[in-house]
């Protein structure tokens, strides 16, 4: 199993993509404008799409790969992409995105009896099963009902925090399980802590101190920085001396999880 980060940054600018991971070839966590650099052929590919919450920075590419692959997807008598969500971020969706509004309903599109997509609820704790792979859904703590997830592999877990603040009981739950890389957002520089809390995004002295809930050292990536902002809250970040191996992530990095 591999993961390509297709875009990790908090916001858009000239090189810069918001938060989508492609999972092998057809499985995406989160759809930002990274998915935008997908092909027509990999965009076709994509069977389950995990969302982590309704902000629309991770969801702002759904409605668009469902236009863009309705036609290709249903010469080939392809099953709907499967929308994988929390109850509330699916209401969300529905309410402000695929409404006749801001986009069409692409849950009724082409036709009623074969959308182009379909929406299926997740809770924590739970595992959603993505062909042969294994994907557990973790708490997070936004301002909008938010969880992360963990891509099982022989090589341990790939851990996404998604979008969250201080969150407790992540952490409880990674003190039970081998995590091969963690990747986790640092949205805001210290100098802006008091708007990191309010918007329930961390800062560097505040991943500090989530991070002694990982029982070893790990490798760490930290993600949703905003554009122009990488050097500076990395460099607060290395200032700190931790015994974890941490390291920006980047666009078009790819992760192996299984041989």
């Amino acid at each position: 199993m591999q993961i390509r980060v297709l875009g990790c940054s908090g916001s858009i600018a000239a090189g810069s993509r918001t938060t989508s991971f492609l999972l092998d070839d057809d499985v995406l966590i989160d759809a930002g404008t990274g998915v935008g650099d997908l092909t027509l052929d990999e965009l076709s590919r994509v069977d389950h799409i995990l969302v982590t919450h309704s902000h629309l920075d991770h969801v702002l590419a759904i409605g668009l790969l469902a236009d863009s692959v309705t036609r290709r997807r249903r010469a080939a008598a392809r099953p709907p992409v499967r929308v994988h969500a929390l109850a509330a971020t699916i209401a969300a969706l529905r309410l402000h995105v695929f409404n006749g509004v801001i986009w069409p309903d692409f849950t009724r599109l082409p036709d009623l009896a074969h959308p182009v997509l379909a929406f299926e609820t997740v809770e924590v704790g739970q595992v959603v099963q993505a062909g042969q792979r294994r994907i557990e859904v973790l708490p997070a703590q936004h301002t909008v009902p938010a969880v992360g997830y963990a891509v099982h592999g022989s090589r341990g877990a790939w851990v996404f925090t998604g979008d969250t603040g201080p969150n407790p009981a992540l952490w409880q739950r990674l003190q039970t399980l081998p995590v091969a890389a963690l990747v986790i957002e640092t949205a805001f520089r210290d100098d802006e802590k008091a708007l990191a809390s309010l918007s329930q995004h961390l800062c560097p002295a505040q991943l500090k101190i989530e991070l002694e809930g990982l029982p070893a050292p790990a490798d760490v990536y930290i993600t949703h920085i905003k554009p122009g902002e990488v050097d500076a809250v990395m460099s607060e970040i290395g200032a700190q001396g931790s015994r974890h191996r941490i390291r920006a992530l980047a666009s078009g990095q790819v992760m192996t999880l299984a041989d």
